[in-house]
């Protein structure tokens, strides 16, 4: 049995991006629940050289369009990066979850050959095949976004589990 390029990749995106939704919530219930100040949770970092969770979730989002755009062979959608709150980052999750819905398998399936390069014509360019970029570099990137984001928050004091990361599935 063969698995398709579609879902290994947006009903994959779908799911975690739901999860970090939820997740996100849980966090700011903590946050009034505790009277903490949201931004300590938004703005938490793990170490003073990495991102803070803004941040974190606007990569994952960055990585789960970058993600289905490129293996659909279609334009990029261009997000601002402006959120501050946690409102702000539901609804950039909104945004990004309504995205994938209109990708279509028939889009993707097919693509594992075609080439993707990555920050074209810069020292950092890579040339990938259209399986070897989820696969080895999209969804790699992907799940470090969004596992940081988590631990971010759990380092912070929310109760969340395993169970919330995976969400439903």
């Amino acid at each position: 049995m063969t698995i398709s390029l579609y879902a290994a990749s947006v009903p994959v995106l779908k799911q975690m991006l739901n999860a970090l939704s939820d997740v996100l919530k849980k966090a700011e219930a903590h946050a009034t629940e505790k009277n903490i100040d949201p931004n300590a949770l938004l703005q938490a970092r793990l170490f003073p050289d990495m991102f803070q969770l803004v941040r974190q979730v606007q990569i994952a989002v960055d990585f789960a369009k970058g993600i289905s755009a490129r293996l659909a062979e279609i334009e990029l959608p261009k997000y601002e990066d402006t959120e501050t709150t946690f409102a702000d980052l539901q609804a950039l999750l909104s945004k990004v979850q309504a995205f994938l819905d209109s990708i279509m398998p028939e889009q993707i399936n097919g693509k594992e050959g075609i080439e993707i390069v990555t920050r074209p014509g810069t020292p950092k360019e890579k040339r990938f095949t259209g399986q070897s970029y989820l696969l080895t570099y999209g969804l790699p990137q992907f799940f470090f976004h969004v596992t940081t984001a988590y631990a971010l928050l759990r380092h912070n004091g929310v109760e969340i589990g395993k169970r919330d990361y995976m969400g439903a599935f």
